[in-house]
């Protein structure tokens, strides 16, 4: 595999978990967590990239590689676009894009999006997905779908169950008998140079409405191009009940 950079976007002020960067999990931030996972990947480097001073202080036992960056960013994208600009990066250097509330990634995944990027040169953005196989998580607004195309490049992505299956979704399902959705996993791969273009955008109407960074891609006519993930992917942080749920797996035998 070619050389690639992980960059993990840590913005403090999380509207639904403020603070969520320094959570505590298993006696150790929620980012020092993320970290660790990104050093286990294929990344050359490991960078956090941050808006709040307190998370560089939480991070300085670890001896993490973290940058304070601009706090009026409107998605980790952009937050991304600042470190590949500040880190002199050239346009064909790969980064990837690991949420800081992803405290279970699991290292092969970080390595596989990297490689989709490598393997479609005329996509812009890299991704992956899983297939939804409850009811629950199809409605969930939480959970972002996507719909891709033969090609494996996404079509739409949304809070909304799509495809909307007309007929029986007159009535919400009680079970889900195809694998026709797709759950989008947030984690992305790109090169520098697009990154300098897309910090040049400002968000979408799209993006506005469904609150969802990748669309401002697909709106100025950028391939983005969405792998089925190789191993399974526990779900992140967005709420209280998901930082409980992490933090009771944590505790198990073989959590960390």
């Amino acid at each position: 595999m070619q050389e690639f950079i992980a960059v993990i976007p840590a913005r403090f002020a999380s509207s639904r978990l403020p603070g969520k960067p320094l959570a505590e999990i298993a006696g150790e931030p929620m980012v020092a967590h993320v970290w660790r996972r990104a050093r286990e990947s294929a990344a050359a480097r490991v960078v956090v990239a941050t808006d709040d001073r307190r998370v560089v202080d939480a991070l300085a036992p670890w001896g993490a590689e973290v940058l304070l960056t601009a706090d009026d960013h409107p998605s980790g994208t952009d937050r991304l676009a600042e470190v590949a600009e500040r880190l002199g990066l050239a346009d064909d250097a790969v980064l990837v894009n690991v949420q800081g509330d992803e405290p279970l990634i699991p290292p092969a995944l970080i390595d596989q999006v990297a490689a989709r990027l490598f393997d479609d040169p005329d996509a812009a953005i890299a991704t992956l997905a899983e297939p939804i196989s409850d009811v629950e998580t199809l409605f969930n607004p939480n959970a972002v779908k996507v719909v891709r195309a033969l090609s494996g490049r996404a079509l739409y992505f949304s809070r909304a169950p799509i495809p909307w299956d007309r007929d029986a979704f007159a009535r919400r399902p009680e079970l889900l008998e195809t694998d026709a959705w797709l759950r989008h996993i947030g984690l992305y791969a790109y090169r520098a140079g697009f990154l300098a273009q897309y910090r040049d955008w400002s968000p979408s109407p799209l993006e506005r409405l469904e609150q969802l960074e990748q669309l401002r891609a697909l709106h100025h006519g950028h391939a983005i191009q969405v792998a089925l993930a190789r191993v399974p992917h526990p779900a992140g942080v967005d709420t209280e009940q998901d930082l409980a749920r992490v933090r009771e797996l944590m505790q198990q035998p073989g959590g960390h």
